[in-house]
């Protein structure tokens, strides 16, 4: 048995999961849901997800799987256990959801999922979001100017130097504003090599245009 996750795949954090089993070299199965017929909202899936909401992960039990976390042993890990290094990554992992997914998020709700429902978009909105995210990144440009990835060098031997989760979390939907012609990510050289790097992994690049 393998890891299920139930979604459609082009939902960006469907594709978030499957970067990540990607990344760990975790095999999974798409079930894909029909949205449009409401099947995340039927009573049996809200059993299983009681906000009717895609992704819903449903993990073998045996063999284990191996975990995104990372060892002294084990430097592939996505979240680090090193206590300097975890800190570091919920510092990193707070910036993604606080000051790039709203943005980014948004500006995606007006441009491409109101109107794939029927609903016209705010482009006023839109060139709001764009602003406010571009006024972000410029935080972000001044973290990633003295560090490779946004949750930064520890200087314990012990604490992931490399990519996290907290990065990861970027790709789906800076993919999708990136797609659509907006540069945010391109504007300032520190944020543009980061985007580069974590664009061009191969992990990413398997999911990219859907799970």
């Amino acid at each position: 048995m393998v890891l299920k996750i139930y979604g459609v795949p082009l939902s960006t954090c469907v594709r978030r999961v499957a970067v990540v089993c990607k990344e760990k070299n975790v095999p999974y199965e798409l079930v894909t849901l029909d949205l449009q017929a409401g099947e995340h909202k039927s009573p049996a899936y809200l059993e299983k997800q009681p906000f009717g909401q895609v992704p819903y992960i449903v993990r073998p039990l045996s063999p284990p799987l191996p975990d995104a976390t990372s060892t002294q042993e084990d430097a592939s890990g996505l979240i680090p256990t090193d206590p300097k290094a975890i800190a570091l990554f919920e510092q990193a992992a707070s910036i993604e959801v606080t000051n790039f997914d709203p943005s980014a998020s948004g500006i995606a709700a007006e441009k491409i999922f109101k109107p794939a429902r029927g609903v016209k978009g705010s482009d006023e909105r839109a060139a709001e979001l764009a602003a406010t995210l571009e006024d972000r990144l410029q935080g972000y440009e001044r973290i990633l100017s003295k560090q490779k990835y946004l949750a930064g060098d520890c200087p314990t031997a012990r604490c992931v130097k490399q990519i996290t989760l907290a990065d990861l979390f970027h790709l789906s939907y800076g993919y999708v504003i990136t797609s659509i012609g907006y540069e945010q990510l391109s504007k300032t050289p520190n944020v543009a090599r980061w985007w580069k790097d974590i664009s061009s992994r191969p992990s990413w690049q398997a999911v990219k245009d859907g799970a």
